[in-house]
């Protein structure tokens, strides 16, 4: 009985799906245009409709007494409701979670941010989200009734694979492996896991004219991560180690790392390693805007402890480049914006470490031109798969009970 349950449940979704993309597609469509364009039965169409209205991911727009022929009954035509959320995508850092919502048109129509402290449980994180998700509906009108999936991103190494104690274990956290479960059970909807900067690189790869095939991402924040785009893929490696470029060794003998190595670039590079440096040489900095008034005051001391950031960002990258000959490698996080010389500075240092590489088409070397809420809007672009770089990756998990329902159908 489950497993017939089950398989309805992925069938009605199928035809939801079909019948938000015909109205994504066309605008507002009567019943009977909208059964013709999704090749589904009157009385299927009525019964997906009527789920749709109540639940508000359409909504009655008009009729079509303007453009009727004859004198019979007007029909009502259903359109998008604009307030409807259709993803949701979550970026969980080390400190914040970033929240953005987009609509079956793929606009992002409700985002914002909460933070929390360093090592936080995982618990407290969730609460934190969900409550940002609740605050996001008050506050701006959008509905999750109509939810077709949701994206997160989390820190550090993710394939969706855990250890023998169920979870995925780095230095000083434990990241639960029913995060997506959660999500899942609470909105009722399919869940997508992976790493938060790799989506961030899918967000720069993908969402704009022409998407780069080739590309080497690297994020500061309160930590520091990387994505890696090689031939038209996102890459995640066998284990979800593909583009931890923060955890490459920038300097040998220096501090240990949470992930309990010497002198990853995150202990170089990453927000609260840069405020650090900054007060071991006498600049009392302790949050982004003091570092932000340091820098527009053009203080020479901060000025070098950015710029010796940018010549290690640029080593590690200027070797990963070596090895990948990408098009673009991108430098994102919101340090980026209040501190462009760490690009300079990583650009030069990047250049010189290609140096024999013939230069006819250069490597182009830029800032990122999203947000800190990247992560957030890549999780969106995999759920919407709108990119050829997802080739070969997972669906979205099935709801808590679509994946009971499957599993009693295989013991």
């Amino acid at each position: 009985m489950s497993m017939t349950n089950g398989v309805r449940a992925l069938v009605r979704r199928t035809h939801e799906e079909r019948v938000l993309a015909a109205l994504r597609a066309h605008g507002a469509l009567s019943r009977s245009d909208l059964a013709t364009r999704v090749g589904l039965s009157r009385t299927t169409l009525s019964e997906i409709t009527a789920s749709l209205l109540q639940r508000g991911a359409i909504v009655v727009a008009d009729t079509d007494a303007a453009v009727r022929a004859g004198s019979g009954r007007p029909a009502e035509r259903l359109a998008l409701d604009p307030g409807a959320g259709q993803v949701i995508g979550v970026d969980f850092g080390h400190r914040r979670v970033h929240v953005a919502v987009a609509d079956a048109s793929h606009n992002v129509i409700a985002s914002g941010r909460d933070e929390y402290e360093n090592g936080t449980p995982w618990e407290t994180r969730l609460s934190t989200a969900f409550e940002l998700i609740e605050r996001l509906s008050r506050e701006t009108g959008v509905h999750y009734g109509a939810l077709q999936a949701i994206g997160i991103g989390v820190p550090g190494p993710y394939t969706g694979k855990t250890s023998d104690s169920g979870s995925v274990r780095w230095k000083n956290q434990l990241m639960p492996d029913g995060v997506d479960a959660a999500f899942a059970e609470r909105f009722d909807t399919p869940v997508f896991v992976d790493n938060n900067t790799r989506l961030a690189a899918l967000a720069e790869a993908s969402t704009r004219s022409d998407v780069v095939d080739n590309l080497i991402y690297l994020r500061l924040s309160d930590g520091v991560g990387g994505g890696l785009v090689v031939s038209g893929r996102l890459v995640s490696g066998t284990r979800g180690f593909a583009g931890e470029l923060g955890h490459v060794t920038a300097d040998p003998s220096g501090v240990t790392c949470r992930c309990g190595k010497r002198g990853c670039l995150e202990t170089v590079a990453s927000v609260p390693a840069l405020l650090a440096a900054c007060r071991e040489r006498g600049v009392l900095l302790e949050t982004l805007d003091d570092l932000a008034a340091a820098v527009e005051k053009g203080d020479p001391v901060v000025d070098v402890v950015l710029r010796e950031a940018g010549t290690a960002i640029g080593r590690v990258l200027g070797a990963a480049a070596m090895t990948l000959n990408p098009r673009e490698v991108v430098i994102g996080g919101e340090v980026i914006r209040i501190a462009p010389m760490i690009v300079e500075q990583a650009a030069a240092t990047i250049r010189y470490e290609l140096y024999p590489i013939p230069a006819e088409q250069p490597l182009v070397v830029r800032p990122a031109q999203l947000y800190d809420n990247d992560g957030a809007l890549g999780a969106i672009a995999a759920i919407f798969h709108q990119s050829p770089l997802l080739a070969g990756y997972p669906e979205p998990s099935a709801p808590v009970e679509q994946q009971q329902s499957q599993r009693s159908a295989h013991s």
